[in-house]
């Protein structure tokens, strides 16, 4: 054991017995042991002249194992410096806190073959460190001191990480992003900060008030983000508008071995000085709910989206219907509603195949999605009829909007195995009266509707009701012009 002469150990523990006994089989080993009984002197020692390795017990008197090898992994100068732990029995637990604390290895006490074995794989590879440590007067006060900084660290960490580990319970990724930026927020003072989802992509922004324009910009730039995908933005006094931002942070967030995303920070300048690791933390833990949100949003979506138009599905429909209907109501503004069917969707179906007739159905949904404004509400009603909700809007208007609807329609390029399918509907339109229930308006606008098929075809007919003055007026034809 020759090469083991060349290698200091420090030995903590407590029992007289037992150091005596460590000191003089590792002595024999060819090793140079400095035994202590305390372990804040110990670990004084360590910190002051890092030796090739420490061995001490799990479970001693006011410092633990766990706590002295945490405190050595800790501190530059005794990072690298292996710990091997040692405890009565060889159980699960023991040898969970070993790894947990950061040891090198757990070993049975009495097994000196084994810790003998341990010491020289650990000592011998162990590497010297550069750096060096500052002791402060307060000899082992000032140990005890930094372990206990140390532990309070360790637990504003794993408070940190629950705090993010439960915004799995969101729900939504809409839900989850308000909830993180109140969080984050309190935690870490910033001018701005996002979240971009890869797949499916979506993209999230915090901000103040004052910074609309300029932030999404800047982070959209940052992160790589097309303008095409759509920023779920939340403003508040929570971000710090009112002073200067460093250049923004990113870190990847990882799910396991795949990355789901990113988290970007521009951190206020003049901020707490653990901001950037604790965002790091955060980064690292905001996979799983991250994960967890975006299973929720496609299980809602396929719950409540016609799959082959991407459109709402009729119970999705009829649900946003009796909210609109209530809005309308208490803010005594007009609400239409048009169907509308295919015309000759069988003989579609009939002459071309049902490929080209599921095609067609795509191509409406898309259409409709186009030609509609953002609060409006488009569904597959079912087979080859669509619905559609437009707010704040007369009779008048849903007449302007269902020809713009129709004609758009009929300026469909739709082609099945070469050949062109003329594509073409009929629109039924009705206005809600005040006091009449969903189902009255719905089928006033399908009666409407079969009269349309009735009379030609490819043509809007309005459902008869109160105020049916059709001529379109110049506000409803502004508002539904596109």
């Amino acid at each position: 054991m020759h090469r083991a002469a060349q290698h200091r150990i420090i030995l903590v523990d407590a029992s007289a017995h037992s150091r005596e006994v460590m000191t003089r089989r590792l002595t024999a080993q060819g090793y140079a042991v400095e035994a202590f009984d305390d372990p804040a002197l110990g670990a004084a020692v360590a910190l002051a002249s890092p030796p090739s390795a420490v061995v001490a017990d799990l479970w001693m008197p006011s410092i633990s194992g766990v706590q002295l090898c945490r405190l050595l992994r800790a501190e530059p100068a005794t990072a690298n410096v292996p710990v091997i732990l040692r405890g009565p029995n060889d159980d699960p637990r023991s040898r969970f806190w070993a790894e947990h604390a950061g040891a090198a290895a757990y070993v049975v006490k009495g097994r000196i073959r084994e810790l003998v074995r341990v010491l020289a794989t650990t000592a011998c590879a162990a590497e010297p460190s550069d750096e060096f440590f500052m002791q402060l007067s307060g000899g082992s006060l000032d140990i005890r001191e930094r372990i206990a900084r140390h532990l309070d660290m360790a637990l504003f960490d794993s408070v940190l990480a629950a705090e993010v580990r439960a915004l799995a319970s969101s729900g939504s990724f809409e839900k989850l992003f308000d909830v993180f930026s109140q969080f984050l927020s309190q935690v870490v003072s910033y001018r701005w900060m996002a979240v971009v989802l890869d797949e499916p992509k979506q993209f999230a922004l915090h901000h103040h008030p004052q910074d609309a324009v300029t932030v999404e910009a800047v982070a959209r730039n940052l992160l790589q983000i097309s303008p095409s995908v759509s920023v779920l933005r939340i403003e508040d006094e929570d971000a710090r508008g009112d002073v200067a931002a460093a250049e923004p942070t990113v870190c990847a967030i990882p799910f396991g071995p795949d990355r789901l995303g990113s988290l970007a920070v521009a951190i206020s300048a003049g901020g707490e000085p653990d901001s950037l690791e604790i965002i790091q933390l955060v980064a690292r833990e905001l996979g799983g709910p991250l994960r967890i949100a975006a299973l929720m949003d496609e299980s809602q979506k396929l719950a409540t989206t016609d799959p082959l138009t991407g459109l709402a599905n009729r119970r999705a429909f009829l649900a946003a219907l009796h909210i609109e209907i209530a809005f309308s109501r208490r803010h005594t503004s007009p609400l239409s509603f048009l169907l509308m069917d295919v015309d000759h969707f069988k003989s579609i179906n009939d002459g071309h195949g049902h490929a080209a007739g599921d095609q067609v159905l795509a191509a409406i949904g898309e259409l409709l999605r186009c030609e509609l404004r953002v609060p409006d509400i488009s569904a597959r009603w079912g087979g080859e009829e669509f619905v559609v909700v437009l707010k704040h809007t007369d009779a008048a208007g849903g007449v302007v909007a269902a020809e713009r609807i129709r004609k758009a329609v009929q300026a469909l390029s739709i082609k099945a195995f070469d050949k062109q399918i003329a594509v073409t509907v009929s629109i039924g339109v009705a206005e809600l009266d005040s006091g009449e229930s969903a189902d009255a308006m719905i089928d006033r606008a399908d009666r409407a509707m079969y009269r349309a098929k009735t009379v030609g075809r490819n043509r809007v007919e309005l459902g008869a009701g109160p105020a049916l003055d059709v001529q379109p007026t110049a506000a409803s034809v502004d508002h539904h012009a596109k």
